[in-house]
């Protein structure tokens, strides 16, 4: 264990310095932490070492010999601070330092003298000292593992320091000296003999396998902006409201501790007006200064554009912000009329009262918006990028092509000025890039240009994506797409080293014609990313013994063929010749020289990232300030020695442990964040092409090997995805599955298989999530600098299959089909059973064909089906490999209608079928799903009817308003209300005091058109009735129009009066206050909206039910804010069994589970004659959870629900007043889940209350309720149908 010695000094304005010194396990170095705490602002260590016998200063020995002193300043770190410092010379016996105050040039020393801190190196080592023969038996020990091969005096050597690293190691993670001993105590031969040759271990137990993946959560938000398409903040809304929003070119918001600052840009009759407005009490100020040539400027503001309250201090601007508080809202705001300055940016602080406050220790920073330009997004395909990025990139592509040099120049130049644009900007330099690196653009045109200055312009772009990365953690996803298309960079010698070691190698192997001065022309020329691939095909050419198809087959599969070697400016047109005698030579040179290579144009090269990540000039410094345990390092040599042994199966978890050590200083940098970035990105490059390696010797029928490799890439997606509470909740659910694995177990593949959907969710819902972000810069940039269609269409594509969820994906491809045997689930779930036969047809998603009608019986194969949809006519079969709820509103639709609905697991099966489009087929239902034969209808049996077997409209009959706006529960009747209140009465009058009926009221029959009629709405009324002629003659787009005028309509005050009235004396939750009433009102209109919504229109249509006869009830009711939310059928609906009760449950609201929310629901079915044993069929897959606080739900009541021949239920929306909080759920700990007593407990109940409400309806009834600490809840029942 490392040994530590703390001290603590008492400085002035009540600071305090504490400091730590540490040994550190290599035994040869000490860590010195200084935390300078109740600090408010910067600090400069000036610090030199003490040397034995000599008190003078001198500079440490990896600096410098000579005598002087260092400047470190602190950094913030939480609440403190913060410099450390790694001393590795033991001849240093103390740190003197005196502090000095950066603000105010003042020094701060300990009375008269210097702070000191001594060193005490013995005491800090006496638990690290490694004997040597303890070392030598180690060096022993991988010696004989390695099979005791003829070593040289290096390699003996190399073994020593190995052996050294490992004992450290076994230090840093608790293992003392005398255990280390111990297990080293018996003779050298002895342990050879006893100790078995290292084997791979492909089945590695994967309980094994389990980490806290919950402190790796990554949450980032863009910063509200107007142009970003998002909610505005309610100190936004507020400012807006105070100023105007009239004439807003720019809106942006910090989220700072508890505090917001809102800053509006304005044009104001041709003047750039800017308003900052913050939440922050008491007296505030505005610490401030602008930019005027470039963004990161700070400059004296003029005083021409002052502020009242102003004053220039050390050149910047001071200005009080003005109190302007009311009764309802707090905040204080700045005006500044910038006139017509020009200037670009503006940065700032504020000094609240007795601190400053800051954007995570930077500056406050806004770009300002040119007001003669138009810079926002714009709406390409419904889709918005950001326009004037990608047309200055196209214009100036023309410049950029000239090199790599002009071309990087000008992406930092771009980045520097859109960085603050949102997503957008930072997308559209990333697409930029990628069609860069794949070629679809000119790399260098007609210009000679050192490799130094191509290596330097990267350099400057790189550093640029490291800020960004560092200050605007939202983009981090973005960023590090990007940074894995270019190459590193760099200053000084890095880029000339190119030039310089051609000729080295030339030289030394006499190579100074044909196709190697053609390169060597090139390489002074133009230096590029191709480089790297013809200097690897240069190596595999003399490795092969001078075969020229080795040299031409590495070209060629990297995209590198002959007619591109001779497009360069200096062409390749020989093919390399070399003498046999040089082949060791050329080897080393070479090889030497692909590292040079690597080291500027591959970021994302392992060995490269790794070098220079772990360089002595560099390494030491990085581990140690970003506080890197020594761990790191021996995993990183592990890394680069299994990639050398081709040894996929350790690799993969080898890789992952070096991102897991690496993650903490990933996510807060404290120094060189780009090398930790590139080294991030070549560690999952490289995680991504060894499990493809992996793969092919994976074994899928054994689970247990499978489970660990899942663990492992699933571990790999949390370390690379960007807001990954979900990927992480998943992780966590496989820890579960894995450790409760049980050979051949139903129950257990059931669990398995419900974690496995819901990660094929959340894969997909990536993939999407990437299309709507890139795909549509794509679009546009592809086509305006004339990349090829095929180029375009499958960027985002690429993208993906680059990414981590790739390859997973296809392991749980692979997989689900052995969870499927394992569970007897066959590869279709049947949730609407009936025989069909008909033509096959597929679409994308159901719904863009629900209002069709088709002239001949019809077979869909659907890619998406929500659960929402109505299923057009002439439809016999739905087949999707959509995870559909069996009581979703389609499913229940497809039963009433007798339409066969499945859902296929199987991708193969299914791609099968849709290769028959077009062609009949026939689909059988038996005991292990469907069996579908092609064109040959000689089953009697097949039902041939396609058309809707509704013969006659069904009527429903008007209703009359009573008069009143809101009437309690005990006036409800069927005059009154619909059959969902009716039912409430009735089961309020009738169930046994266990089961609880939640309180409520409504608003009857006849109150919206009575509300319509009032005098406020003459106008709404107006536009109504005209848009209903409209769509009477059969213009669907006014159905949105028509919702959308109910939307404005006012409330009568009556009706204001008797709800607020009513809901009081309910004792409902229910404040009454103007918000509370408002949103009230809203949701009543939602409801009433609702029937003129698609789904419910077609509905009608098809059914032939007047939709204008209609009418609408209000059913509103307490939200009851329970654990789980549940869907009784009292009639098994997909057997068809009476006997059984058929449940689904999710946790949270029960909107998830019939509105058609991802992911599948638990369910189970229960016998009647044994309540007491519920029988589980599916465990949950849904991706979130809805809650809301205490309020109140308005519920859609029509006159045509439950009718004979109809089912208008489901068709119209309830509403919430207050709106519900989406939350990721975590099953991995869920009690319904892993708690087999408490859910046999809570199904059985939930089972007997379905029961006892059949019994009292005497028939099949649907039943929607809520538990709320073990508490049965009904809100609603209904007949079932």
């Amino acid at each position: 264990m490392a040994t530590s010695k703390s001290n603590s000094f008492q400085l002035i304005e009540g600071m305090e310095l504490q400091t730590t010194v540490t040994g550190l396990p290599n035994g040869n170095s000490v860590r010195a932490e200084f935390h300078l705490k109740n600090c408010t602002r910067t600090w400069i260590l000036h610090w030199g070492c003490i040397y034995q016998g000599n008190n003078n200063w001198f500079v440490p020995s990896e600096h410098s010999t000579k005598q002087g002193a260092l400047q470190t300043p602190f950094v913030k770190s939480g609440n403190d601070y913060v410099v450390i410092l790694e001393l590795r010379d033991p001849k240093v016996r103390a740190v003197e330092f005196v502090l000095k105050d950066g603000n105010r040039n003042r020094w701060l020393k300990q009375h008269t003298g210097n702070f000191r801190v001594e060193i005490p190196w013995n005491e800090l080592h006496a638990h690290h000292r490694i004997p040597k023969h303890l070392i030598e038996r180690r060096a022993y020990t991988i010696w004989d593992r390695k099979g005791r091969p003829q070593n040289s005096a290096r390699e003996q050597q190399m073994d020593y320091e190995n052996a050294l690293r490992e004992l450290q190691a076994d230090l840093a993670r608790g293992i003392s000296i005398d255990n280390l001993q111990a297990n080293s105590s018996i003779p050298v031969e002895k342990a050879v003999i006893s100790e078995p040759k290292q084997t791979m271990n492909l089945h590695q137990p994967s309980h094994r396998r389990k980490h806290d993946v919950q402190k790796w959560l990554q949450k980032y938000a863009e910063p509200i902006t107007k142009n970003a398409k998002v909610n505005s903040s309610a100190l936004a809304d507020l400012l807006k409201k105070s100023v105007g929003e009239e004439d807003v070119v720019l809106q942006k918001s910090f989220h700072v501790r508890n505090y917001e600052i809102a800053v509006l840009q304005k044009n104001v009759n041709g003047d750039c007006r800017l308003y900052v407005a913050t939440n922050m009490a008491g007296p505030t100020v505005l610490h401030w200064g602008v930019a005027k040539s470039s963004p990161g400027e700070w400059l004296t503001p003029p005083p021409d554009v002052l502020p009242e309250k102003s004053k220039i201090v050390h050149g910047a601007c001071q200005t009080y912000f003005i109190d302007m508080s009311s009764r309802e809202h707090t905040y204080q705001l700045i005006d500044i009329n910038f006139k017509r300055s020009g200037f670009v940016g503006i940065q700032f602080v504020i000094w609240s009262g007795s601190y400053w406050v800051n954007n995570n220790g930077a500056n406050f920073a806004v770009n300002l918006k040119s007001l003669y330009s138009n810079s926002g997004k714009l709406g390409v395909d419904g889709k918005y990028i950001l326009k004037w990025l990608l047309d200055e990139i196209a214009e100036r592509e023309k410049e950029a092509e000239r090199s790599l040099m002009h071309r990087f120049n000008i992406a930092t130049e771009l980045t520097e000025r859109c960085k603050d644009e949102g997503e957008g900007g930072c997308i559209g330099i990333m697409v930029w890039m990628k069609f860069m690196a794949t070629r679809h653009l000119t790399w260098n045109k007609n210009y000679n240009v050192k490799p130094r200055e191509i290596s330097e312009a990267l350099e400057k772009f790189t550093n640029l994506m490291e800020k960004i990365y560092l200050q605007q953690p939202y983009q981090r996803e973005i960023v590090r797409l990007t940074m894995a298309l270019v190459g590193r960079g760099g200053q000084g010698d890095v880029g000339q080293r190119i030039r310089d070691e051609i000729l080295v190698v030339q030289r030394n192997n006499h190579c100074k014609s044909g196709m190697m001065e053609e390169w060597h022309q090139k390489l002074h020329n133009n230096s590029s990313a191709d480089d790297v691939i013809i200097c690897e095909a240069l190596l595999n050419y003399v490795r092969s013994d001078f075969r020229i198809d080795s040299y031409w087959k590495t070209l060629k599969a990297n995209g590198i063929t002959k007619e591109r070697l001779a497009s360069y400016d200096r062409p390749i047109v020989s093919e390399p010749r070399f003498k046999s005698d040089a082949k060791e030579g050329l080897i080393r040179d070479l090889t030497m020289y692909l590292k040079t290579l690597k080291a500027v144009h591959s970021g994302a090269d392992l060995e490269s990232a790794i070098d220079t990540f772990l360089s002595p000039s560099k390494g030491q410094n990085v581990f140690a300030l970003n506080g890197l345990s020594p761990k790191l390092q021996d995993l990183l040599s592990s890394v680069k020695r299994l990639v050398r042994e081709e040894n996929a199966a350790l690799l993969i978890e080898k890789l992952v442990d070096a991102r897991i050590e690496l993650h903490p200083a990933l996510r807060a940098p404290r120094t060189r964040a780009k090398d930790l970035l590139f080294l991030d990105i070549a560690l999952e490059s490289c995680f991504r092409t060894a499990m493809e390696k992996r793969l092919i010797s994976l074994n899928f029928s054994s689970p247990p090997e499978v489970l660990f490799v899942i663990c492992v890439m699933l571990e790999n997606l949390c370390l690379s995805t960007f807001n990954n509470e979900e990927v992480i909740c998943c992780t966590k659910d496989w820890y579960r599955v894995s450790e409760t694995y049980k050979a051949h177990d139903i129950e257990w593949a059931l669990q398995t298989k419900a974690v496995l959907d819901r990660l094929q969710l959340v894969l997909a819902d990536r993939c999407q999530h990437y299309f709507r972000l890139i795909q549509p810069s794509a679009n546009y940039l592809g086509q305006m600098l004339r990349v090829d269609k095929h180029g375009i269409d499958v960027f985002t594509e690429e993208v993906i299959r680059a990414g981590p969820g790739a390859v997973l994906s296809t392991v749980v491809n692979r997989f689900d089909p052995c969870l499927r045997k394992i569970a007897n689930l066959g590869c279709w779930q049947v949730i609407s059973s009936a025989d069909a036969y008909g033509f096959l047809v597929c679409v994308n998603e159901l719904i863009s064909v629900q209002s069709k009608v088709y002239s001949k019986p019809t077979v869909v194969i659907a890619s998406k089906v929500t659960g929402d949809e109505e299923i057009p006519d002439g439809v016999v079969a739905v087949l999707t490999p959509s995870m559909i709820d069996v009581l979703s509103h389609v499913s229940i639709r497809a039963r009433n209608s007798k339409i066969c609905f499945a859902t296929c697991f199987d991708q193969n099966v299914l791609r099968n079928l849709k290769s028959k489009e077009g062609r009949e087929i026939s689909i059988h239902i038996n005991s292990t799903g469907l069996v579908i034969s092609g064109g040959n209808n000689s089953d009697g049996h097949v039902r041939h009817i396609y058309i809707s077997s509704v013969s006659r409209g069904v009527i429903s009959k008007r209703r009359k308003f009573c008069s009143n706006y809101v009437i309690s529960s005990k006036e409800f009747t069927s005059e009154m209300v619909g059959s969902k209140s009716c039912n409430i009465k009735f089961l309020r009058e009738r169930v046994p005091s266990w089961i609880k009926i939640p309180t409520s009221v409504a608003l009857p029959f006849g109150t919206f058109e009575c509300a319509l009629s009032d005098d406020t709405n003459k106008d709404v009324a107006y536009k109504i009735s005209a848009l209903k002629v409209s769509l009477n003659r059969g213009d669907m787009s006014k159905l949105k129009a028509i919702q959308e005028a109910v939307l404005q309509m006012s409330a009568p005050m009556a009706l204001r009066n008797e709800l607020i009235h009513k809901l009081r004396s309910e004792r409902m939750s229910y404040h009454g206050d103007e918000s509370s009433w408002n949103r009230s009102w809203m949701a009543i209109k939602k409801v009433w909206a609702s029937k003129w919504n698609e789904r419910a229109y077609v509905s009608c249509k098809k059914t032939r039910v007047d939709h204008d006869a209609v009418c609408m009830a209000v059913l509103v009711q307490e939200v009851i804010c329970g654990d789980y939310a549940f869907v009784i059928h009292t009639n098994n609906p997909v057997t068809g069994d009476p006997s059984e009760i058929y449940t689904e449950i999710v946790k949270g609201l029960g909107e998830t589970l019939v509105g058609g929310y991802p992911g599948r629901a638990m369910s189970f079915i229960t016998k009647k004659t044994n309540l007491k044993s519920p029988t589980v069929i599916t465990y949950p897959s849904k991706r979130i959870g809805l809650y809301s606080k205490p309020s109140v739900i308005f519920r859609s009541d029509s006159n045509n629900e439950d009718l004979e021949g109809y089912a208008g239920a489901g068709l119209y929306d309830s509403v919430i007043m207050d709106e519900a909080e989406e939350v990721v759920v975590d099953y991995s700990r869920e009690q319904l889940v892993v708690d087999k007593a408490f859910q046999v407990r809570l199904f059985s109940a939930i089972s007997e209350a379905g029961n006892v409400i059949e019994t009292l309806y005497g028939c099949p009834q649907d039943i929607e309720g809520v538990v709320k600490g073990g508490i049965i809840y009904v809100v609603q029942a209904r007949p079932q149908l």
